[in-house]
This record gives C-alpha cells, sequence and structure tokens, in this order.
C-alpha cells in the first residue's frame, strides 16, 4: 500500500510482534459485559496472519476517571473465545511481570497485556509532536523486547500517544489487515469513489458532519450529501426552516463552543453547493411518549424532532439506488428509542439492498450496523468513529503518519533485517 508497509511487505514468523489494537467497547454498566465485539471481530484477520509468531496484544479500555475505565481481562477472553484460541491475560502493562512473560514466549503464542492506559505516560501528558512519544519509557521498555510493531488502532489513529505513534524509529512500524482496509476503503471514498457518489451524514455531531461534507465537496469527488438526523436539522434551520426553540436549544448545546463555526460552515454548505444538498422534507416529534409526522411546511414544533420522515424516506430512496457508491455516516433518528429507530433502520435497509459500494463511517452506525447482523451485506464497516470523520475532513492522523514515517526509514532495509515476505 502506498507509503505504508503492510504484512504483505513482511515474513514475522517466529518473530515477537507488538500488536497494537483498538478495541475500545460499550460495557454494560452493572455487570461490566461486552455490549458490542465487533471491533474484536475486527482484528481476527490479522491474529491469523500472525499465527506462528508470538503476539503482544496492547490497547485501552476508556481512560481514568471513567466508570467503563477497567482492565483488558474480558476483552481477553471474549478474543480467545472468538479466535479460538487460547490467549494469556497479563496483568501488567511495562512492568517486570509483562516483560518476563514477553521473553518466556513460545512461537504461536498471544499474550493480552493490560489496560495502556493504566500508564500515565500514555494517558497522563499531552504530546505535541509524535517525536514526543518516542522519549518515553514505555516504548524504551517495549521495543527492547519486540522485533516489529503492528497496529489495527485504526480507531484511534487521530490520535497521539507513545503505545500509538512513539515505535516509529524504534521498530519496523506495519500496518495490520483492518488498518490496511480501513485505509484503502476511506481512501476510497476521498480520492476516487465510483460515481454517482452519495453521502449520507447525520448523527448529533453536526460539526463533524459539515466538515466532512466541506472535504468531500472541495474535492470534486461527490454529487449528493443527505443530511439526515441532528445534522439535518441544523441544515433545515439554516436553510430558513424555524425548527422550533427546543430543537434549537438542543443543538446549541450539543455543540456549545463550536456552534459558530459549525453554524459558519453549514451556510458555506448551502450558499455554495445547494444543487447537490438534500434535505428532509418530513420529520416525526415525539409528543406524549408518541411519534407525530409533520411535513416541514408545518414547523416550527414545540416538541422534540426525533426521525426523519416517510416522504423523506421515499425521496432518498433512488438517490440510494442510483449510486455507485454510498457513505452514510450518523443515524437519521434518535434510535435507541424504538418509536423513532425507523427512519435509521430504513437507511441501513437501503444501503444493504443496493449493489453499490456501501461505506458505514464508524461509530453508532458501525455499531447498529453489527447489531442487526448487516456487516456481510456492507462493503466497509469503519471500526472507527472519531478517526473515521477526521480522515474524512482531511485532519491530520498522527497514527498514519507514524507508519509513512516508519515505512521510509525501514521500507528499504526489511531485507536485511531477515524481514521481507
Amino acid at each position: 500500500m502506498e507509503g505504508v508497509l503492510t504484512l504483505e511487505d513482511v515474513d514475522l514468523r517466529g518473530r515477537t510482534v507488538l500488536y497494537r489494537v483498538d478495541v475500545n467497547s460499550p460495557l454494560e454498566p452493572s455487570t461490566g459485559r461486552l455490549l458490542d465485539d465487533g471491533r474484536l471481530r475486527g482484528i481476527i484477520p490479522t491474529l491469523n496472519g500472525l499465527e506462528s509468531s508470538r503476539v503482544v496484544i496492547i490497547g485501552h479500555q476508556s481512560r481514568p476517571g471513567k466508570s467503563d475505565f477497567t482492565s483488558m481481562s474480558k476483552h481477553c477472553k471474549r478474543l480467545s473465545q472468538i479466535l479460538g484460541r487460547p490467549i494469556k491475560f497479563v496483568p501488567d502493562v511495562c512492568g517486570d511481570e509483562a516483560i518476563d512473560e514477553i521473553r518466556n514466549m513460545s512461537e504461536g503464542e498471544i499474550i493480552f497485556l493490560d489496560n495502556v492506559r493504566k500508564n500515565e505516560e500514555e494517558y497522563g501528558v499531552k504530546y505535541s509532536s509524535n517525536k514526543d512519544t518516542e522519549d518515553t519509557d514505555i516504548v524504551t521498555t517495549l521495543s527492547s523486547v519486540s522485533d516489529v510493531f503492528v497496529t489495527d488502532a485504526f480507531a484511534a489513529a487521530h490520535r497521539r500517544s507513545p503505545t500509538l505513534t512513539g515505535f516509529t524509529h524504534s521498530l519496523p512500524c506495519i500496518a495490520g489487515t483492518l488498518m490496511e482496509k480501513e485505509i484503502r476503503s476511506l481512501r476510497t471514498a476521498l480520492r476516487n469513489p465510483p460515481r454517482p457518489y452519495l453521502a449520507i451524514l447525520g448523527g448529533a455531531k453536526c460539526d463533524d458532519s459539515v466538515r466532512v461534507a466541506l472535504n468531500l465537496f472541495s474535492r470534486g469527488q461527490v454529487d449528493r450529501i443527505a443530511f439526515v438526523g441532528v445534522t439535518g436539522n441544523l441544515m433545515l434551520w439554516i436553510d430558513g426552516n424555524d425548527i422550533g426553540e427546543r430543537n434549537k436549544d438542543f443543538i446549541r448545546n450539543s455543540l456549545g463552543d463550536d456552534f459558530e463555526i459549525a453554524w459558519e460552515m453549514a451556510q458555506r454548505i448551502i450558499s455554495e453547493h445547494p444543487e447537490k444538498i438534500f434535505l428532509p422534507v418530513d420529520v416525526a416529534v415525539e409528543s406524549n411518549g408518541k411519534r407525530i409526522p409533520l411535513s416541514i411546511d408545518d414547523l416550527p414544533t414545540e416538541n422534540p424532532i426525533y426521525d426523519v420522515g416517510i416522504e423523506t424516506l421515499k425521496s432518498l430512496k433512488p438517490l440510494v439506488q442510483n449510486a455507485r457508491c454510498i457513505l452514510w455516516n450518523g443515524p437519521a433518528s434518535y434510535f435507541e428509542l424504538p418509536e423513532f429507530a425507523f427512519g435509521t433502520i430504513e437507511v441501513l435497509n437501503m444501503c444493504t439492498e443496493t449493489n453499490a459500494m456501501t461505506i458505514i463511517g464508524g461509530g453508532h452506525t458501525s455499531a447498529l450496523v453489527n447489531s442487526r447482523g448487516a456487516s456481510n451485506l456492507i462493503s466497509h464497516n469503519s471500526t472507527g468513529g472519531g478517526s473515521t470523520m477526521s480522515f474524512l475532513s482531511g485532519d491530520p492522523m498522527p497514527v498514519i503518519a507514524s507508519l509513512k514515517d516508519s515505512s521510509r526509514k525501514y521500507g528499504d532495509t526489511i531485507e536485511s533485517m531477515g524481514l521481507a515476505s
């Protein structure tokens, strides 16, 4: 793959592989049970490709101070069940116990170290550059007992920390199967999508959605962008529709300090690309626990807008059917409430029924695809959330930059190191 070493470039049989993953998962609050193992399933192809290596898995769950900040023991147990191979959990990150376990590994063995964010260097320090993350004890210690660094932590690729970006110059850094697939698929969505290309952008993170929309328009690759969910409500508001004070306040409060920025970006989209945008023509509001349909002409409303309406979905369907590439990120509704899941589920059904290349942009949308067992009906279901949006927005991606820098350093010496495939 352009500018990045992949598993196809190297032979890692018998090697000790430090394998960074992002399997940060939603947990059931009262029991700590994993609610979605989609990210664990996403790393199985890489682990299968490393079956003759000594694999040291490192990852994180949540962050210090949060109720779901836990050890990786349950992730280890579930991953072992999915993989069908034993994986040993080590309740240490880079201390003597972890180092001894790594040194005593046999070929084909897998161990899973504890939550790396229990290490102060990993989470308690802000780093201004990738170089700063390299000069850390955790990197020095773990690289001393490893031959290569493989990463599938795409969901954290927009972040910077020692175990994400610190091994750039101490070990050959290689994209795992998942990371490679993420980069290839999202590059297609940005650089060379089959046309017509339709993007469906929704959810409550309006600033992310409008930033992605602007980047897609600036590249000249997208033919239509449909705005749904809270983002659709924002676009309706800016387009001159009074969505009601309650809905306006929700948008203002959810965006906080970013409200003015999102407003200005959305105004640009409407003024510069009016012929390429699709907005809802009707909605569904919640009133006394019931779903009430409303035409846009019936606005404003005192009730919260929780879904797109039937006519909107009817108008969207031919756009989906005619598209050859579809990018969808962000729910069309407050789908956690059964009465208002309809719009989001219908968008998912449209995406699974088309022959187009379909790319799901991570986060809540990806979790919905997994929960409804539709992953095999989608071309690419991203494991990222914020990282996917950052990639599609054209923002810096420190982890990918690290992979590129490491490839420049080690790419020509892989053969001399005995790692050439």
